[in-house]
């Protein structure tokens, strides 16, 4: 029993057991990943001729602290957000303009996200997000597939 305890993500710490305060809470932080995903998006870091974002950071952190249920759901809601026409993305205008930024140029890269929440997050479920070492590991192996 003990063993199961400590398998689980972070996050699981601040839920509740069950019903509908979980599901609410759960939605509650899918949309702050969200936020934070959009946060990071825009903002920049210039490093010579190209910028770079804090973007893959921020779903590094999501993945890690929520689990690979929560963190891929997180990035799907992202990525269904800009569908929609939210600018929530890097290179959007103030409007947005939906599925056909995400067929560009960045698509594969916006997909790659998911693969990336899916492995950290598998490996936080599995209690490496307590390890630092196998943490770091993890991320590196969802960087490199990316």
């Amino acid at each position: 029993m003990a063993l199961a305890a400590t398998m689980r993500p972070l996050v699981s710490l601040a839920l509740p057991e069950k019903g509908a305060a979980r599901l609410a809470t759960q939605l509650l932080l899918a949309i702050a990943g969200t936020l934070l995903l959009t946060l990071s998006a825009k903002t920049k870091v210039v490093l010579g001729p190209v910028d770079v974002s804090l973007q893959t950071l921020a779903v590094l952190l999501i993945a890690s602290a929520f689990g690979l249920r929560l963190g891929v759901a997180t990035l799907l809601l992202y990525m269904a957000e800009g569908a929609m026409g939210f600018p929530v993305f890097q290179g959007t205008p103030e409007k947005g303009i939906g599925v056909a930024y995400m067929l560009g140029s960045t698509g594969g890269y916006l997909a790659g996200f998911v693969v990336m929440a899916a492995i950290v997050g598998w490996a936080a479920d599995r209690g490496w997000d307590r390890h630092p070492v196998k943490l770091f590991n993890a991320m590196l192996v969802a960087e490199v597939i990316m």
